[in-house]
């Protein structure tokens, strides 16, 4: 079958009538409403419109701004060499192949440029003590035939009743307001052959661990099939980032707007630790993770992330106190 036209342009200044919710995916894609025809009542754009022109890769805001100044741009927004200058330049280089970027890379490159550039970040760290966890986690495991349950998915359950018991951090930054969500619905980082996907655990301060671990599951074996709704990559009000099954130690996330904060999770290891009844004399071994909290300034102040982050560490070195 024939490819479907694109859309007819606008006239300047001609209002665009979208659904709110249309309107936030499509920020969040970096499309600009004025490039999506309209298939509600009296030309409203929903948000099936959003999804159809990302799948049909309508170009980005990023892109637009490149063409309408004559300037290519690369996914992050740099300067990227093209026609004569590239062929002038490659003879210096070894040889190369250049590799096509997928509709997902290119809005996840936009996006984060946009928030290194605009968001003003400020990162804290923590070192969680993971003994308890650990015993805890392989105990409700035992009594599990299938689905059992992750660190990863402790992290989301600690996460979530840290954002309740710190709602400042559950919040995103309107210009003239900050609003803060009253659930905290957890974006959880996924690495794909198509790029990196932010799927959303909804409610995630409602559901027990169990329910979490499914969650988690399902989301990502579609997000890997690349069968993941446009609707369940958005409305997140926190993101995770776990490169702990990497042997990473530490990093450090760049904030998912309209998000306020990102947690980047890395991998257990031992350390020998001060004895926590000790006088002063006494030290252990102890299994230890580093947590780091990426915030947006605007809206988290540095005493209100280390408030979430010492809730966190709260959580996860006494889980039981998570499950209440």
């Amino acid at each position: 079958p024939a490819a479907p036209a694109a859309p007819s342009p606008r006239a300047s200044g001609e209002r665009v009538f979208a659904s709110p919710k249309a309107r936030m995916m499509a920020a969040e894609a970096g499309i600009a409403l004025s490039q999506i025809k309209g298939t509600g009542p009296g030309g409203r754009i929903v948000m099936t419109d959003v999804a159809l022109a990302v799948k049909e890769g309508v170009q980005t805001l990023a892109a637009g701004v490149g063409a309408a100044t004559g300037v290519g741009t690369t996914g992050t927004g740099a300067v990227a060499n093209t026609g004569a200058g590239a062929d002038a330049f490659a003879r210096f280089f070894p040889p190369f192949e250049d590799v096509s970027v997928s509709q997902i890379k290119k809005i996840t490159a936009a996006r984060l440029t946009e928030s290194k550039r605009t968001v003003p970040h400020f990162y804290l760290t923590v070192d969680v003590r993971m003994d308890a966890l650990t015993g805890l986690r392989g105990k409700l495991n035992a009594g599990l035939e299938s689905g059992k349950i992750s660190v990863n998915d402790f992290v989301i359950k600690a996460s979530a009743a840290a954002l309740r018991k710190v709602p400042e951090v559950n919040a995103s930054w309107m210009g003239d307001k900050i609003r803060q969500y009253k659930k905290a619905d957890i974006s959880v980082a996924v690495q794909t052959d198509a790029g990196l996907m932010v799927p959303v655990v909804r409610g995630a301060c409602g559901l027990g661990l169990a329910g979490i671990s499914g969650e988690v599951r399902a989301l990502a074996g579609r997000a890997k099939e690349g069968r993941l709704a446009p609707a369940e990559m958005i409305g997140g009000t926190f993101t995770i980032s776990n490169l702990g099954m990497f042997g990473i130690k530490h990093f450090s996330a760049i904030v998912n707007p309209p998000q306020a904060a990102i947690l980047a999770v890395g991998a257990a290891r031992k350390e020998v630790v001060r004895r926590a009844d000790s006088d002063g004399g006494g030290y252990e071994e102890a299994l230890v993770m580093s947590a780091t909290l990426s915030c947006d300034h605007r809206v988290v102040d540095g005493a209100v992330g280390a408030q979430w982050l010492g809730a966190f560490k709260g959580f996860m070195e006494d889980p039981v106190t998570m499950l209440l």
